[in-house]
C-alpha cells in the first residue's frame, strides 16, 4: 500500500521538465579549485540551496579540513547507511553497529566512547540544525538517497555554521526543483532480505520550485534480532520572491523502528557472529522513533552581500526498551542567522561572514523496568530544558590575490536544566550553565587555480548533552565540566594532472574530555571528565587515474562538441549510452582511497597513565580500484581494512582485532533512462569486529563489547531517471 501511495503522489505533483545533470563517480574530484569570489547565480538555479560547483568554490576558501561529496559518487552501489554516502571522506570514521542503518560516527575523536548514536557533531540540513538542542542527533534522520551533496567540516572548520565542536560539522544538501528530476524511482535488493524502495520528483512550475522524496527500507539483517524498517519523507518548495530573493520550506517525515542484537564476546563472535546477546530477547531491546521537522530558510542576495535566515521545528517521540525503558519525547525549536559581505577592504579581496545560532530544546523523560520490552515500574521522570547561544564572525583578507588570512570569533552560552518529577530518591533537579569564547585564525595560499596548502588554530567548545549528564539507571544528574581544545591544523587539498588529493594533519590538546564509564559487563557507570586527552591524527584522501585512453581515447573536439549540446535535444529514449560514448572523454582505472590515522591518548591521567583511547582504530583505510568507461559502465574491486589491534577497554587489555575485508561492484549508470548496480561485500566472509563497546577495565577478561560486521553479502539495485 505504501508504495501504490507513492507512486500515486509523485504522478499527482510532476509538472514541468528540467533536465537533470548527474555526474558519474569519477566526477568526485577531491577539490579542484575554481575561483574564490561568488559574485553571481546563474538563472535558474535556487538561491537557497547552491549547486555544488557554487558550494565547492565556498569550501576552498576554508584554511583546514574540508570535503564535499556528491550524492552521484556512491550511487554506483548500495545506499543505505551514512557510511555508504560517507566512508571516503577523509578524516570520517563511520562504521554500522548491526548491518544497515545504524551506525558509529565520528571525526577527530568526537565522542568516542558513544557507540550509540551521536555527540560532538553538528548536523545541519541545507544550513539549518538538525541536532537536538542538547547536542545530540539520529542518523535515521537524514535519507542519503534524498541529497544533492554532502558537506563535511572537519573540527572548527565549522565556524562559517556555527560549529566549534571537536567533530566539526555536516551539512546534508537537498536537491531542490531546479536541479533533480522530474521523475526518479530507486530499487535495491540483497541479502539478510535487505529491500529498498524510492521515488521522488522534482521540478520547477513559474516561481515556485519543490522536490519531494519517499523512501522504505526493510531488512532482517545479518544478526538474529537485528531487523529494521524505516519509513521517510523528505520534501521541499521554494518561492522565488524577486530576482534576488527565494524562501524555502520543509517538510520531513520519518518513522524509524529497529530491534537491537547486543554486544557480543570475542569468543561468542569467534563461534557465531549471527547470534544476538540472550539479554537483548530477554528484554526485546529495540530503539523505535517517530520524527516530523518543519522549517523554513529564506536567502536574500543583493551587490556582493548575503542574508540568511531559518527557522525549525523537530518533534521527537522515542521508545527504547534496553536494560531499561526509556520513553523521551523532544521538542527543539531552531533559528540561523547568517550574513555574508563580500566588498573589497582597502582596495583588497574581503569576505566578512556574521552568523548568530540559537536553540531551545523542551523533553520529557520518563525511565521504567524493562519487563519484555514493556514498560514496567516507573525509576525516573524529569523535564528537560536546553538552550544554545552562539554567535560568530569570520573574516577573510587577501594581503595578496593567493594569500588569505582568516580569523574568526565565536561565544557560546549554553545551559541544561533538569527538573525532577520523581522524588523517591530525593529531588535530583540541576541547572548547569556553560560559556566559552573561541577563537580562530588561519591562513591559505593558493599556488593555482587548482591546489592549495593551508593553516590554522581553533579552540573547539562542547557542552554535556542530557546523555552525558543524566546517570542512565535514574534521575541523577552529574558534576561536569564542558569539554575544550587547542587544535592546530597543518594541510594541503588540490589537483594536478591525474592526481587529486586532500591531505590534513592535526594535533588537539582536549581538556574536560567527556568519557562514558561502564563496568566490564557494559553497564554504564556515568560520564566523566577526563585529567587531560591528546589527539592527532592524519586525513587523507586522494584518487590517481592510473590510466586512461585504454579502449576510449580522448578527443577534445568531440568533447566541445558535447559541451555545446543542450541534453533537450534528445530524446529520453535515444541511445544515451551511444551518445555518451562519443562525447569524447576517455575510458580511465582510477584507484582512490581514504586513510585515516587516528592516535587519540590520555596524557598523564591518574587512572590510566598514556594509554590509547579506546573504541576507534589507530589505522583505518578504504580503496577501491575502479574502471570507468564513459559510457557509463563501470567495475572494480575495494577493500576495507583496519591493520593494526585496537583496545576496547581504557585500561588497555582487551583488543579487536585486525581485519581486512574484499568486495566488488560493477554497473552502468547514465544521467537518465536506466542505471543498475550489482555488489558484492566482504566477499571472503571475514569474521572480524566493525566496531566495539567502550569499557573502563576489562581486567584481561573477555567482555561482551564486540559488534560483528555483516558476513558475505550480495546486493543488486535498479534506477529509472526522467526529465
Amino acid at each position: 500500500m505504501f508504495r501504490r501511495i507513492t507512486w500515486l503522489f509523485l504522478f499527482i505533483f510532476a509538472s514541468g521538465h528540467i533536465p537533470s545533470f548527474a555526474q558519474t563517480a569519477s566526477d568526485k574530484k577531491i577539490p579542484v579549485l575554481p575561483s574564490v569570489t561568488v559574485t553571481a547565480f546563474k538563472p535558474k538555479q535556487s538561491l537557497t540551496v547552491p549547486n555544488a560547483s557554487a558550494a565547492q568554490a565556498v569550501l576552498n576558501r576554508v584554511p583546514g579540513g574540508i570535503d564535499l561529496v556528491p550524492a552521484e559518487a556512491y550511487k554506483t552501489g548500495r545506499v543505505s547507511t551514512l557510511q555508504d554516502a560517507l566512508g571516503y571522506s577523509p578524516g570520517v570514521f563511520i562504521q554500522p553497529r548491526f548491518g544497515s542503518e545504524e551506525a558509529r560516527l565520528s571525526i577527530r575523536g568526537s565522542g568516542i566512547q558513544r557507540t550509540f548514536h551521536l555527540r560532538g557533531i553538528k548536523l545541519l540540513q541545507d544550513g539549518v540544525p538538525i541536532n537536538q538542542a542538547d547536542g545530540g542527533g539520529d542518523f535515521q534522520a537524514i535519507e542519503p538517497l534524498a541529497l544533492q551533496y554532502t558537506e563535511v567540516f572537519r573540527g572548527a572548520n565549522a565556524l562559517q555554521y556555527g560549529g566549534t565542536t571537536l567533530g566539526g560539522a555536516i551539512n546534508f544538501v537537498s536537491p531542490t526543483g531546479y536541479d533533480a528530476p522530474l521523475i526518479q524511482g530507486r530499487f535495491e535488493a540483497g541479502s539478510f532480505n535487505y529491500l529498498r524502495e524510492q521515488v521522488s520528483s522534482g521540478a520547477v512550475v513559474g516561481p515556485v520550485d519543490y522536490y519531494v522524496s519517499l523512501s522504505e527500507i526493510r531488512q532482517d539483517g545479518f544478526r538474529n534480532h537485528s531487523n529494521q524498517w524505516n519509513q521517510r519523507l523528505f520534501s521541499n518548495a521554494g518561492i522565488r520572491l524577486a530576482g534576488n530573493a527565494e524562501t524555502r520550506f520543509y517538510l520531513s517525515l520519518v518513522d524509524s523502528k529497529s530491534d537491537l542484537p547486543g554486544s557480543l564476546t570475542k569468543a561468542q563472535m569467534r563461534q557465531n557472529p549471527k547470534q544476538n546477546n540472550p539479554a537483548n530477547i530477554t528484554g526485546n531491546q529495540k530503539r523505535d522513533f517517530d520524527l516530523i521537522r518543519l522549517a523554513n530558510k529564506t536567502t536574500v542576495r543583493w551587490d556582493s552581500q548575503i542574508a540568511e535566515i531559518g527557522v525549525s521545528w523537530i518533534r521527537k517521540g522515542l521508545f527504547h526498551p534496553i536494560f531499561q525503558v526509556l520513553d523521551i519525547v523532544t521538542n527543539d525549536f531552531g533559528g540561523m542567522f547568517r550574513y555574508i559581505n563580500e566588498n573589497p577592504v582597502f582596495d583588497r579581496q574581503n569576505i566578512l561572514t556574521l552568523g548568530f545560532n540559537p536553540a531551545l530544546g523542551l523533553a520529557t523523560d520518563s525511565r521504567h523496568t524493562n519487563v519484555g520490552g514493556s514498560r514496567g515500574t516507573r525509576t525516573a521522570n524529569s523535564r528537560q530544558t536546553s538552550y544554545n547561544l552562539d554567535l560568530f564572525a569570520e573574516d577573510q583578507f587577501y594581503v595578496v590575490p593567493k594569500l588569505a588570512v582568516i580569523t574568526g570569533l565565536q561565544w557560546s552560552f549554553a545551559s541544561r536544566e533538569t527538573r525532577d518529577r520523581f522524588t523517591s530518591d530525593g529531588d535530583n533537579s540541576a541547572h548547569p550553565t556553560y560559556k566559552e569564547v573561541a577563537p580562530k585564525i588561519g591562513l591559505r595560499y593558493d599556488f593555482n587555480e587548482h591546489s592549495q596548502v593551508f593553516t590554522n588554530f581553533s579552540r573547539s567548545f562542547e557542552p554535556p548533552s542530557f546523555g552525558e549528564l543524566t546517570i542512565v539507571t535514574g534521575g541523577r544528574v552529574l558534576d561536569l565540566n564542558a569539554q575544550t581544545a587547542n587544535t592546530v591544523e597543518i594541510g594541503t587539498r588540490g589537483e594536478e594532472g591525474p592526481l587529486a588529493w586532500d591531505l590534513a594533519y592535526y594535533y588537539a590538546w582536549v581538556e574536560n574530555e567527556l568519557l562514558g564509564i561502564n563496568d566490564g559487563a557494559g553497564n554504564p557507570l556515568g560520564t566523566v571528565n577526563a585529567y587531560g586527552t591528546r589527539h592527532q591524527g592524519i586525513e587523507l584522501g586522494g584518487n590517481i587515474a592510473l590510466f586512461s585512453g585504454i579502449l576510449a581515447k580522448e578527443d577534445k573536439a568531440a568533447q566541445q562538441a558535447a559541451e555545446t549540446q543542450e541534453p533537450e535535444d534528445f530524446d529520453w529514449l535515444q541511445d544515451i549510452a551511444g551518445y555518451e560514448a562519443a562525447n569524447g572523454r576517455p575510458d580511465k582505472l582510477i584507484l582512490r582511497t581514504v586513510y585515516n590515522w587516528s592516535r587519540f591518548r590520555f596524557s598523564n591521567d591518574p587512572a590510566f597513565g598514556d594509554n590509547p583511547l579506546p573504541g576507534i582504530p589507530e589505522h583505518f583505510m578504504r580503496a577501491e580500484l575502479v574502471y570507468e568507461h564513459p559510457s557509463g559502465i563501470y567495475f572494480g574491486p575495494n577493500l576495507e581494512g583496519s591493520f593494526q589491534r585496537y583496545a576496547a577497554d581504557m585500561n588497555h587489555t582487551l583488543f579487536a582485532g585486525r581485519y581486512a575485508i574484499l568486495g566488488f561492484k560493477g554497473g552502468y549508470r547514465t544521467r537518465r533512462g536506466i542505471s543498475f548496480f550489482v555488489e558484492g561485500r566482504n566477499l571472503t566472509n571475514e569474521i572480524y569486529a566493525a566496531t566495539t563497546g567502550v569499557i573502563a577495565n576489562a581486567n584481561g577478561a573477555d567482555s561482551a563489547q564486540f559488534l560483528p560486521g555483516d558476513g558475505r553479502a550480495i546486493y543488486s539495485g535498479i534506477e529509472f531517471r526522467w526529465g
